[in-house]
């Protein structure tokens, strides 16, 4: 089974065909594309609902809902299923990697007891109210 997330980013750098909801065609060149299947494309020739009128455009920009379909060519297609697709073998792909920046946690990362900026009030301590409304509330007047 093929995913059309996966499709696509395999499609960057390849030729392929895009009719719009309104009728519309885009052929280009697929630059890149994110998770909502906008599409960014080069080299385009887009011709008209009617097929009568032609426009080249050297990029665009094509928001992913108003797409009725792609046409791509048969070998990105036999690209894709190279690639894993299951969980369990993108997990085992990467097995073996450092992890991220660390847990959580610890002397050297951010916060330490209770939610309050600065430094934590250790056994016995209180903190010092700051702030212009709190100080200004408790000086006196003359």
């Amino acid at each position: 089974m093929v995913l059309p997330m996966a499709l696509l980013r395999t499609a960057q750098n390849q030729p392929m065909m895009v009719e719009l909801k309104n009728g519309e065609t885009y052929s280009g060149v697929l630059a890149s594309c994110d998770g909502f299947m906008n599409l960014h494309m080069r080299d385009i020739v887009c011709t008209s609902r009617d097929g009568e009128r032609f426009w080249k455009i050297p990029e665009c920009y094509v928001r992913g809902n108003s797409i009725k379909y792609l046409r791509l060519p048969d070998e990105v297609i036999d690209m894709v299923k190279d690639e894993p697709t299951t969980r369990k073998e993108i997990r085992q792909q990467f097995k073996g990697r450092a992890r991220g920046r660390g847990g959580r946690g610890g002397a050297g990362g951010r916060g330490g007891r209770g939610r309050g900026g600065g430094e934590a009030a250790g056994p016995g301590q209180t903190r010092k109210a700051e702030g212009a409304a709190g100080s200004a509330a408790k000086k006196p007047r003359a």
